[in-house]
């Protein structure tokens, strides 16, 4: 296995292992948002989202900015309850480019969270821009997994099922929203 393929794999892992669920739970937030026709919107908010943690996971790798983690570990947490919130409450935005912004900003405190784990692996590594790339890529992967499977069951229950697009937008935000709310708890106890 090449060290491309390797990182590669360790990326896609990275973001479909259950254990990171948090980063999961953002992803179904951010697509419970949108309908099955707006499926071009999800995949470019998850890039954007790809976009700002793989700048985030390049700057700290190579040591250009440090965050600490306790800061981090709070912060993922409320981008999945601004972004589920965001699903129900009539103060979600028209604006495409204002979207994008803040998808994109969420992926940088994402980043940040993956970071640590990233300086372990390529602390090893003489050249870093190769496993840097191949792990985004990876991780953008795992989430286009994400989307697809939450598209499908979407058209699945929408067409067969013949649920409202509505009961999965108010289902998954309301199921972030509780996810988000124990881990602020969580990690709140230790910045508090």
């Amino acid at each position: 296995m090449s060290l491309f393929e390797m990182y590669l794999k360790l990326g896609f892992q990275h973001i479909i292992n259950i254990n990171g669920y948090d980063h999961i739970v953002f992803v179904l937030a951010l697509c419970a948002g949108y309908s099955i026709k707006e499926l071009k919107k999800v995949l470019i908010l998850v890039t954007a989202f790809t976009i700002g943690h793989s700048l985030t996971l390049a700057l700290s790798t190579l040591k250009i900015i440090s965050i600490p983690s306790d800061i981090i570990e709070f912060l993922i947490p409320a981008t999945i309850l601004v972004t589920a919130l965001s699903n129900v409450l009539p103060f979600k935005s028209r604006s495409n480019r204002f979207i994008y912004i803040v998808t994109l900003f969420f992926g940088l405190i994402h980043g940040l969270g993956f970071s640590n784990y990233l300086k372990e692996l390529l602390g090893r590594e003489a050249n870093i821009i190769t496993p840097l790339l191949a792990f985004n890529i990876g991780l953008e992967l795992g989430q286009v997994v994400i989307l697809i499977a939450y598209f499908l069951i979407l058209l699945l229950t929408v067409n067969v099922f013949k649920a409202r697009d509505n009961f999965w937008r108010i289902f998954i935000s309301g199921i972030a929203v509780g996810i988000a709310m124990i881990l602020l708890m969580d990690t709140g106890k230790v910045l508090f």
